[in-house]
């Protein structure tokens, strides 16, 4: 199937249902995040580095260890850089083992960090989750902001049920084993109705 624009994508799935479209009026247009100088490889490892603390404390040490690796992150890089130079970034033990696993693996080939990969969204989780602190939540998060996958369907994340239940009035909240039938309608622009279902947490819709 061809790739069409992410806005394309959110007017198709508008027309098929009028309670997402109600949302979608009400949220306006959302748009993908920037794509950064060091790519998928780069996101992850800030999506490591940012686990379990503040923002703050997350972009100190990702600045830090940026600077370390002369600003741009590569497996190359953080597979040669030293256990002194990551500690003095501020990072822990756990999240320092898991970048060195992430490198290690994308340097084998394990994991394909390349945008144009042409591996199935199940084949990038499969992969990606092989790697220590990457979970399945982080791997489909990866899949819909950083290679902008349009067909993701991240059920356990507790924005999207939450969203989902304010937008179409569902009470109780669906669990994650209900929710994932209710992505099947939109197939396949899940990631847009996951997208906004995010957003609605932040709306009072049931006014």
């Amino acid at each position: 199937m061809p790739r069409i624009a992410l806005a394309a994508a959110i007017e198709e799935v508008a027309a098929r249902d009028r309670t997402f479209a109600r949302l979608v009026a009400t949220v306006g247009p959302i748009r993908f995040l920037p794509r950064t100088p060091d790519g998928p490889f780069g996101m992850l490892v800030r999506a490591i580095c940012s686990q379990q603390i503040s923002a703050a404390s997350a972009q100190a040490i990702i600045g830090r260890l940026a600077a370390a690796m002369g600003g741009l992150f590569t497996p190359e890089a953080l597979a040669e850089a030293s256990d002194e130079v990551m500690r003095e970034a501020g990072l822990s033990r756990n999240k320092m083992v898991s970048l060195r696993d992430l490198s290690a693996k994308v340097l084998d080939g394990t994991v394909d960090v390349s945008p144009s990969t042409r591996q199935t969204d199940e084949e990038i989780i499969e992969r990606l989750t092989t790697v220590r602190g990457i979970g399945r939540w982080s791997a489909e998060m990866y899949l819909m902001h950083c290679l902008r996958r349009l067909d993701v369907w991240p059920a356990g994340d507790l924005d999207v049920r939450e969203g989902y239940a304010r937008t179409w009035q569902v009470d109780p909240r669906p669990t994650e084993r209900e929710l994932l039938p209710l992505g099947d309608p939109f197939r396949p622009y899940r990631s847009v109705v996951a997208r906004y279902c995010q957003e609605a947490v932040f709306l009072d819709l049931r006014s």
